[in-house]
């Protein structure tokens, strides 16, 4: 499996560091940053291939280029209205514009809150396009007993919407 994950903003990234650490082995990284977002070096060691966000001509911004799904995690309410309004004027845009017209599997994590009405006027308008808009959201039902376990079911029910097998949190009737 191949995936582009990209992380946006400087709020969350926590978040988009914990999506890759726990992705299972054999899963094939290529990771965008933007400047206010940069954390490859935490992930010393494993095999990520690393974008620059100006490197717009990128071969994974190519509909030829094979890729299973992209996650954009966190996503800034900028990149947001980029992408609903069809701006592809980086590399993240890009490559999510051409998966939308790849009709591959796309998720956002939004990360801003309270939502305006036109973060959600952009959500809903991806949401019509098939993207997951999937916001990290608590779940108290996952009876969590702290915050890591907290983000464990958020990146487990990301993985699920992309597909992505993991026993990160413990499923209804397990």
């Amino acid at each position: 499996m191949r995936i582009v994950v990209a992380v946006t903003g400087s709020s969350g990234v926590e978040l988009g560091e914990r999506f890759i650490e726990y992705l299972p082995d054999g899963i094939e990284v290529h990771l965008i940053t933007t400047p206010n977002a940069s954390i490859v070096k935490r992930f010393e060691g494993r095999d990520i291939k690393e974008y620059k966000n100006s490197d717009i001509a990128s071969k994974i911004a190519s509909g030829s280029f094979r890729v299973d799904s992209y996650a954009v995690i966190p996503c800034s309410m900028n990149t947001l209205g980029k992408i609903a309004n069809g701006i592809a004027d980086n590399l993240v845009t890009r490559a999510i514009s051409v998966a939308i017209k790849e009709h591959r599997k796309v998720l956002i994590a939004p990360r801003e809150m309270p939502l305006s009405p036109i973060a959600l006027e952009n959500m809903l308008k991806l949401s019509r396009l098939n993207v997951v808009v999937s916001p990290p959201i608590l779940g108290y039902y996952s009876d969590s007993k702290s915050l890591d376990d907290m983000e464990r079911f958020i990146i487990g029910k990301w993985y699920d919407s992309l597909g992505i097998e993991h026993s990160l949190y413990r499923r209804w009737g397990e």
